[in-house]
């Protein structure tokens, strides 16, 4: 019965790829299948309604209300003109000189990447950084990607993430945050490498400028949408309340809700600000969150008894222990984590970190440390995640222009993140 649920879930894999079912229906109905392979009964104890689709829908409940708040903080960054100041402050700085733009914008992108993650993040350090860049000689591959590096660096400190790894692995959050700071380095170093690298061995490349704001401001502050200086330290509230004083993540990201809120709206004008930017995070998050209930679903089902007696067998015979044998297996099959194939932690991926966990081959934190670890390569180089997608027509290229110039840089993440893994936890 495990190779026929291997067999189903490589023909989820396929529906995914093809695109024939969105990846949330797609993880919803092949949940339902392991089920039914699994034995389960319809009703009661383990079974198909009351285990994986009532209790299984909700398990990630956390980590949907941290994606809310996430978006909604990333809503207020744009529409207070936070993010933009922030790109703008960078640009300025730079002058012509495109190795300074580019590494100021990857600083931006990394900030806003630590609140929000996806097509949002890359937007508000998009769409001025990347134009810019290009009108100072940034090649338009090297801009996109830029952008998408600086996010990466934001990931380990992403809280809705920090979020989701500790409930959908059954982990503490300090055991999430600790391997997420050891994984910073790596994301760190990579990106300074890719600016470094790519804007001196491409050279400059003039193709286009930002367009003017055609507008009749009151003020140049109205004119720039800048924000006061004050406010600019946003998007780091919830980031040092939660890293340098451990607070939790709901409430970290709520004050920073509130930190921009006060500092840049006047008191009679929150109210209608904090609903339209409520009401808008909401629409940012939709996708997300019903990615997170399929993969709850998922979960619930991957962890039923009879599936984990019918995989555990196949699992253990394919799964190296050795430390170096692990690194070289799981460094070599990376690039399944892309398109968005077996080991993308956002689809299948998650399904199959929780039959490694439940059946005790590796510890939770060394699926921690793997996950995370393909998590880096997924959010900058997969041609079909939503921030590569928008980056790359934003700058006028394609998607797989942008994961060939950056997939070696994150696949050295990955590696590093892996070693970490294996010296730490097996």
């Amino acid at each position: 019965m495990g190779v026929v649920i291997l067999l189903v879930m490589a023909a989820g894999v396929a529906l995914m790829l093809t695109r024939r079912l969105p990846t949330a229906f797609a993880l919803a109905l092949l949940a339902v299948a392991i089920a039914f392979l699994a034995g389960a009964p319809l009703t009661g104890k383990n079974s198909v309604l009351d285990t994986v689709l009532q209790e299984g829908a909700p398990t990630l409940a956390a980590t949907m209300i941290a994606i809310i708040l996430g978006s909604w903080l990333g809503k207020l960054l744009d529409e207070t003109g936070i993010a933009g100041t922030l790109v703008r402050k960078i640009v300025e700085f730079g002058g012509d000189r495109p190795t300074v733009v580019a590494l100021g914008v990857l600083a931006v992108s990394a900030l806003v990447g630590t609140v929000t993650g996806s097509a949002p993040a890359a937007m508000l350090a998009g769409i001025i950084g990347i134009p810019a860049m290009i009108a100072v000689g940034v090649p338009k591959v090297t801009a996109a990607g830029t952008v998408l590096m600086g996010i990466a660096v934001g990931i380990p400190f992403e809280l809705p993430v920090w979020q989701f790894f500790s409930t959908a692995l059954d982990l503490p959050i300090p055991t999430v945050r600790g391997f997420m700071v050891k994984l910073f380095p790596f994301a760190l170093v990579a990106a300074l490498a890719f600016v470094l690298v790519e804007t001196r061995r491409r050279g400059t490349e003039h193709a286009w400028s930002l367009k003017s704001v055609d507008a009749k401001p009151r003020s140049r502050r109205e004119h720039l949408g800048d924000a006061p200086w004050y406010a600019l330290l946003a998007p780091a509230v919830p980031l040092v309340l939660a890293l340098g004083f451990e607070l939790a993540i709901i409430p970290s990201l709520l004050a920073g809700v509130l930190y921009a809120l006060v500092t840049t709206t006047r008191p009679g004008e929150m109210n209608k600000r904090l609903l339209r930017t409520l009401y808008g995070g909401f629409e940012v998050a939709a996708p997300p969150i019903a990615l997170f209930i399929a993969i709850g679903i998922l979960l619930a089902a991957v962890k039923l008894p009879g599936a984990v007696d019918a995989l555990e067998p196949l699992v253990k015979a394919v799964s190296p222990h050795n430390p170096v044998v692990f690194v070289l297996v799981f460094t070599l099959l990376v690039p399944l984590c892309l398109y968005r194939g077996p080991l993308n932690v956002f689809g299948l991926g998650a399904g199959i970190a929780g039959v490694l966990i439940a059946t005790g081959i590796y510890p939770a934190a060394a699926v921690l440390g793997m996950a995370t670890s393909y998590n880096q390569v997924f959010g900058v180089a997969d041609p079909t995640s939503t921030q590569t997608v928008w980056s790359a027509q934003y700058a006028g290229v394609t998607p797989q222009q942008v994961m060939v110039r950056t997939l070696p840089y994150v696949w050295a993440v990955a590696l590093g993140g892996l070693c970490v893994t294996a010296a730490t936890y097996l």
